[in-house]
């Protein structure tokens, strides 16, 4: 299909009898995955104006803040690709131009397409990585099936974060109201607590889905995070671990009001972790400003959003790496797949089986 506008933005969009996926060209974000049937796109767009990250400027753009995220922030938008680090860079690596979550989310995208996908490539030159994504509708399909490339330039072996940030928003997302499922076992809750409006106890370990709330005594209680929370203002983020008993790992959320279902499948061994990050007005600065709801359902290979130096130091958490390597010279390819059903109740499940479809099971 031909180039078009997405909320005043450069984008490219494909779709099917079922579908409709939007692609910004600078940033490279996966804006929308609309259901024709219903017409909900469940991933976040910002209640902020958008902007292509290239025309950013810390002293004509105050209203996205001024530090190492603001240049993300300018154009962030629905399933953000981090990548190579998952969170903030050092001070140094910000002085030196990074920006959060690396340069994946600001970077310009070449796109070509036709009438059932689209290729995007884009090459990182403070990282020296390429990177190329496949999206590709199959007719009578409401499955969108992703491949993607890594490609090492430089002659080391390279330590890196490689994360999906999928993040949803309203109106599929509901306070109170909205339910996920996920193939999630071991967690944990971010060490370092999350801002003066964190509900959970930091550093907390658990099991999937109760998360223990923030308290004294150990009496507190806990979250059930298989429902969005109710709470007035509140921030979080855990990071879960996938399954190691599955081949597949998923995560699929439902919305009652709408009965739209949607949810992304991979393999485990790409990605063993699920980062949730949620936003419920708590964030007060530019371009936040109390005015944001949000769900990120994170999947990827590092366990937590932190600095690159912190993810080596970690190095694992319950067993499993919190990094990936990609050697020299070499070219790392894995895929994905995201889907849109519509049910009376949550499913339990997304299955990707050996051949063909995913599919949602009770």
């Amino acid at each position: 299909m031909a180039e078009t506008l997405y909320r005043g933005r450069r984008a490219t969009s494909i779709e099917n009898e079922f579908l409709r996926v939007t692609v910004l060209h600078e940033g490279g974000h996966i804006a929308e995955i609309l259901d024709k049937q219903s017409g909900v796109n469940p991933l976040w767009t910002p209640p902020w104006p958008s902007i292509e990250p290239s025309t950013y400027d810390p002293r004509k753009h105050p209203e996205y803040g001024a530090d190492a995220e603001s240049k993300l922030l300018s154009g962030i938008m629905g399933h953000n690709l981090c990548l190579d680090i998952f969170g903030g860079p050092s001070p140094e690596e910000a002085a030196a131009g990074l920006t959060v979550h690396g340069e994946a989310p600001v970077a310009a995208y070449e796109i070509a397409a036709t009438d059932s996908g689209l290729t995007m490539r884009a090459r990182f030159p403070q990282s020296q990585l390429r990177f190329e994504r496949q999206i590709r509708l199959a007719a009578g399909s409401a499955v969108v099936d992703i491949a993607e490339a890594v490609e090492n330039e430089s002659a080391t072996d390279r330590p890196i974060a490689w994360t999906e940030h999928v993040t949803l928003g309203p109106p599929f997302l509901e306070k109170g109201v909205t339910q996920f499922r996920a193939s999630a076992t071991k967690s944990k809750v971010f060490e370092g607590g999350f801002g003066e409006h964190g509900y959970l106890q930091p550093g907390a370990t658990f099991d999937w889905p109760m998360a223990p709330l923030a308290g004294s005594g150990g009496h507190a209680g806990f979250a059930d995070l298989r429902v969005y929370t109710d709470a007035a203002v509140s921030g979080g983020f855990t990071t879960h671990l996938m399954d190691p008993h599955r081949d597949t790992a998923f995560f699929l959320a439902w919305s009652p009001r709408s009965r739209v279902v949607f949810g992304y499948v991979w393999w485990r061994a790409d990605f063993p972790w699920l980062g949730i990050w949620e936003e419920n007005y708590s964030r007060t600065a530019p371009p936040w400003n109390g005015k944001t709801l949000t769900r990120g359902m994170e999947f990827g290979a590092s366990a937590m959003p932190e600095t690159r130096r912190q993810t080596i130091e970690r190095g694992s958490l319950f067993g499993v790496p919190a990094f990936r390597w990609i050697p020299a010279r070499t070219r790392v390819e894995l895929r994905y797949r995201a889907a849109v059903g519509h049910a009376g109740a949550v499913p339990e499940s997304l299955v990707w089986p050996a051949a063909g479809e995913v599919r949602f099971e009770d």
